[in-house]
């Protein structure tokens, strides 16, 4: 893929060639290797993370480098093909570090200069070595970040909250000095969250004299890029999930029976099906207003990204409740894959910044605070 950036004075919302051909590639791969079934019961044990599914997304079809540029070994992509990308693992609640990994921890990367850190960007884009940011997931772009101390080449202190860093081999850790270092995982203590997305687990991630590389002097600044990216790219991951739950639904309720007809005949539900997909059309047009905003590097990205994700959050959270209710007693079952969906949305729902923390984000931006 050698799509590049494209100054533009009005936003495209719509899906190009390109991106419908890698829709269904990326479509086809997961419903061969990511069967409901197989995430249930993969969240259930001690692996929760698909390492054959990573090896086949981001090493096969070199989908972990698409942010980064050709020089640097990766696709040369954009944030639009990586959107397309988090809508497909969303309709699958797949279990692999794609936002982690390849959006956030590459954009950090892409923040920093040197040589440590164009290796450990070649790294990330081949698919073979997996990073993680160590900024707690809940985190919104600009907010506080909790760091460590780094003393005589070595960081010291703990950090919670960490997705996937139980994946990770290589963590990108912010320091009190204002550094971004790069620690190896096998040289920390990485102990397991109650998460309630068991499909993006959490850790706390303990440094006691790690050894550290650092990647550049101006960590805020290249967590700030890479927790902006998150926050964009994560409406698409929530559109997916959205978009799924109503498909699913719609889907159920056509063939369930009640009083010798389908239930989804009866007009009451007719009605919430309807403001549901009006729902879920806007949320595409806002993640996808984000999604070329930041392969654009607009500079109305931060409205675009704030409006995506305050609208988003909440229509994700709403498909997968409608779907649970919807289905009635088989929705409340362990062996159904509906409580994935709203889990993963509950969740989703914290990520880079609640929906209200991105209100508050945008009041400012666009200069309209709350009253008082």
């Amino acid at each position: 893929m050698t799509a590049q950036p494209t100054q533009s004075t009005q936003p495209d919302l719509l899906y190009s060639e390109e991106e419908d051909a890698l829709r269904a590639a990326v479509r086809d791969l997961l419903t061969d290797h990511c069967d409901a079934a197989g995430v249930i019961a993969r969240a259930e044990s001690d692996a929760p993370h698909d390492r054959e599914l990573w090896k086949a997304l981001g090493e096969s079809m070199g989908l972990a480098g698409l942010l980064v540029p050709e020089s640097s070994g990766g696709q040369g992509a954009t944030h639009r093909e990586a959107a397309v990308v988090l809508e497909e693992l969303g309709r699958a609640v797949a279990p692999v570090p794609y936002l982690t990994s390849a959006v956030v921890a590459t954009e950090a990367l892409l923040a920093c200069e040197g040589d440590e850190a164009a290796k450990l960007l070649s790294a990330l884009a081949s698919g073979r070595t997996i990073g993680a940011l160590a900024v707690a997931l809940s985190t919104a772009p600009g907010a506080p970040v909790k760091s460590v101390r780094h003393e005589e080449g070595a960081l010291h202190g703990e950090l919670t909250g960490i997705a996937d860093a139980s994946a990770a081999d290589v963590l990108l850790v912010p320091a009190q000095d204002g550094g971004l270092y790069a620690v190896d995982a096998a040289a920390v203590t990485i102990t397991p969250q109650v998460s309630l997305d068991l499909t993006r687990p959490l850790a706390t991630v303990a440094f006691d004299g790690a050894p550290a590389r650092r990647l550049t002097s101006d960590a805020a600044q290249a967590v700030r890029r890479a927790l902006r990216a998150g926050a964009g790219l994560l409406a698409s991951e929530q559109l997916g999930l959205a978009d799924w739950c109503l498909a699913e639904t719609v889907r159920h309720l056509k063939d369930r029976k009640q009083f010798n007809r389908p239930v989804g005949g009866f007009q009451a539900l007719k009605h919430r099906l309807a403001h549901l997909w009006l729902e879920v059309v806007n949320a595409r047009a806002a993640a996808r207003n984000a999604a070329d905003a930041l392969s654009t590097a607009s500079p109305d990205t931060d409205v675009a990204v704030a409006v995506a994700q305050a609208y988003a959050a909440p229509v994700a959270v709403h498909a997968a409740e409608e779907a649970l209710q919807l289905h009635g007693g088989i929705g409340m079952t362990w062996e159904h894959p509906v409580h994935l969906y709203l889990k993963r949305a509950k969740a989703d729902s914290l990520v880079y910044g609640s929906a209200g923390a991105h209100r508050e984000a945008l009041a400012e931006l666009v200069d309209l605070p709350a009253p008082l």
